[in-house]
């Protein structure tokens, strides 16, 4: 179910992990990240098929992917065909903390996996930050498609609004980059990230191309990229299974986890548009 209070849990967390913590805003972060993110991650562990190998694992991860591309949810076609441009803004504003602040998060990442996982995980991050081209940056061409429909650029604009499902999204990358147990939950939540994106983001590509707004740009450019960062995050996991002692059944738990948190997020944004307007 939507939220909008003022100060939720999930907004705190994020404002959170956007600061400098002091020692007791510190704590107050883990623990908040164990209520809301790390003790979902234990139980998803708890209840994973056993995953013998790094083979397994993939086999685990494409049934998963196939099965939510075969049987997409209703929400995805409403955003698709239904929403007017009012109710399309809605769902913007709801990932205005994630678009507005993309890939931030994965940056503590790096310092954390062996080298060669390491490059094949900053290929990605180089072209988030469009290889140090504004234009080209993704969260830039959110700001682009946000200024199209006339909405605030300020970020601290939206934290009151932002549905907690967003949250839940956003704040688990933060957690899965800086301070998971171990680095694999970070590449199986980013790996689901960027193979789900593949058709997950065509009902957003979809809208935004019917209400004719140039920041389409915004949504088609992930789903020709994003093909490329998938491969790249499998090989990701194949190099670090190759340089450390790879836990295939933590890297299922990220991918498992984000794909909780990322569809909770969407139906959540698609159900606050549907009040907005002539759904009201």
């Amino acid at each position: 179910m939507a939220t909008t209070t003022a100060t939720t849990a999930g907004s705190r967390l994020f404002v959170l992990n956007r600061t400098i913590p002091s020692p007791e805003e510190l704590r107050e972060l883990h623990e908040l990240e164990e209520r809301l993110i790390a003790r979902r991650a234990r139980e998803i562990e708890a209840a994973a098929p056993v995953m013998a190998d790094r083979a397994a694992l993939g086999r685990h991860m494409k049934a998963l992917l196939e099965a939510e591309k075969n049987d997409p949810p209703e929400f995805e076609r409403v955003m698709a065909e239904d929403l007017d441009r009012e109710q399309f803004k809605e769902v913007v504003a709801q990932f205005a903390v994630d678009g507005l602040t993309e890939s931030e998060s994965f940056l503590p990442i790096v310092w954390r996996l062996p080298k060669k996982a390491k490059m094949a995980v900053f290929r990605v991050l180089v072209d988030e930050f469009g290889c140090g081209n504004l234009d080209q940056a993704h969260f830039n061409i959110y700001r682009d498609l946000m200024t199209e429909l006339g909405m605030s650029l300020d970020v601290d604009d939206y934290l009151a609004r932002t549905n907690e499902e967003t949250y839940a999204y956003v704040n688990t990358f933060f957690w899965a980059a800086a301070r998971a147990p171990r680095p694999e939950y970070f590449l199986g939540c980013l790996c689901y990230l960027e193979s789900s994106i593949l058709y997950a983001f065509q009902c957003f590509a979809n809208a935004a191309t019917r209400l004719d707004l140039a920041g389409a740009r915004y949504y088609t450019e992930h789903l020709h990229i994003d093909n490329f960062h998938a491969k790249e995050l499998q090989v990701a996991i194949r190099e670090f299974d190759a340089e450390a002692d790879l836990h295939p059944v933590k890297v299922w738990t990220g991918f498992k986890l984000a794909s909780e948190v990322i569809g909770g997020a969407t139906e959540a944004a698609v159900a606050s548009a549907l009040k907005v307007g002539s759904h009201g």
